[in-house]
């Protein structure tokens, strides 16, 4: 595996390698050993999947508040996302800064977003999938969001806003500016 840190610390893009020959490929996912040697000390209680047929489809920016606040190791086994992490550290030199990265079925990259992150993602095709392993349970009550279209993030989405497929719940939340601290 090879972890290719990113312009936001803590952030990290894992690109697995793929085995081949003309039966096709084989690729370890996920290393714990190599995992924990590069993010530090961190355990997965959870694994997530979503599905969204649409391309278009915007999911986020989501985060949970402490004391249940995630970390997110994300791939996708199924087309291609745009998936973002901004960084909601109050504390830190890139609070509000974002990165963008594509994860694909084909290039098998994954992104470790630790916690202290709103993450979203938009799909770039029909019929995506995520799959997440994270390292807190999903609490309703800490459940937050953040606006996907801030101009303040200054996100380029893939997606026209009048094109993009977005839940109720995500058309209703705040702007950064509205957010107060979260993460110190």
């Amino acid at each position: 595996m090879i972890f290719e840190r990113l312009d936001i610390a803590d952030l990290l893009l894992i690109k697995p390698k793929r085995h081949g020959d003309d039966r096709g490929w084989f690729s370890e996912i996920f290393r714990e050993d190599a995992f924990q040697r590069e993010a530090g000390s961190v355990a997965f209680v959870q694994h997530n999947q979503s599905y969204s047929k649409p391309k278009g489809t915007i999911r986020g920016l989501h985060f949970q508040t402490d004391p249940f606040a995630q970390g997110k190791l994300v791939r996708c086994p199924r087309g291609r996302v745009l998936d973002v992490a901004v960084d909601l550290r109050t504390s830190s030199g890139t609070y509000g800064q974002h990165v963008a990265v594509e994860l694909s079925a084909d290039n098998g990259h994954q992104l470790w977003i630790p916690a202290g992150f709103a993450h979203g993602f938009c799909t770039l095709e029909e019929d995506c999938e995520l799959a997440y392993m994270v390292t807190n349970y999903y609490s309703p009550q800490h459940d937050r969001g953040l606006k996907w279209n801030d101009p303040g993030l200054g996100i380029a989405w893939p997606v026209a806003e009048t094109d993009a497929v977005l839940s109720d719940k995500d058309l209703r939340q705040p702007a950064l500016s509205e957010l107060g601290p979260v993460f110190s």
